[in-house]
């Protein structure tokens, strides 16, 4: 494929993403309901997703419900979600995020993915709540299920997907995590960065304690 095309191609997604964002409907408490559910779901024994062992050395996990994957020229997806980081034997209030991919070459078909991530290094915190985390540029990132499981034994970053029972997953080489500023104003009222959310300048909202108690559970085994 040529410069141009690859260009065009990229340049079409992140439009369509762009779009997607748009159309999105800020239903913040419902999604943190569901982002609850889904971390219940992928840590379940019998879906052989995520290991207890994989979420007890996490530094922070990402919770993304019904993440969108669109079928195009290029494949696009788009989902809404949060953030929460260890502090201490705790973690933090959850920080609002979205992800955005895309991939080059035809796409057959669309799905939503429900998806975790988990991020395995400390050091990696300050960009992933910046305002813009690019997998595999920022850090080395690989599918935990799925058949091409942890392809990359040095990956910091793991992602975990799952749709109507079975792994499903998409190019990570076009990935990108944002800030939600929107979501975090929904949120908390106010506008404010996802650091200073997870540094523990405010308190766990009601409508979040769900997702943050799943969080303690996973990892007080």
């Amino acid at each position: 494929m040529s410069l141009n095309k690859r260009v065009a191609y990229l340049a079409l997604a992140f439009t369509l993403a762009a779009a997607l964002h748009g159309v999105a409907a800020d239903e913040t408490e419902a999604r943190l309901e569901r982002a609850a559910t889904v971390l219940t779901e992928l840590t379940a024994t019998s879906r052989q997703a995520i290991q207890p062992a994989q979420i007890a050395k996490a530094d922070c996990v990402v919770v993304i419900p019904g993440f969108k994957k669109g079928a195009a020229l290029v494949g696009v997806g788009f989902g809404k979600g949060f953030i929460s980081c260890r502090n201490g034997d705790t973690w933090s209030a959850p920080g609002a995020v979205t992800l955005e991919s895309a991939s080059l070459g035809a796409q057959i078909g669309g799905t939503e993915i429900d998806i975790v991530v988990l991020s395995l290094d400390k050091q990696l915190r300050p960009k992933l709540l910046s305002d813009r985390f690019t997998v595999g540029t920022d850090a080395s990132a690989a599918w935990g299920n799925g058949k091409t499981a942890c392809a990359d034994p040095n990956a910091r970053i793991l992602f975990f997907g799952l749709t109507k029972g079975a792994f499903a997953g998409f190019g990570l080489a076009v990935a990108t995590l944002k800030a939600d500023d929107s979501g975090n104003r929904a949120l908390y009222g106010k506008p404010i960065t996802n650091l200073d959310i997870v540094e523990g300048h405010v308190d766990t909202p009601d409508v979040a304690q769900s997702l943050v108690a799943r969080l303690s559970e996973e990892t007080s085994h």
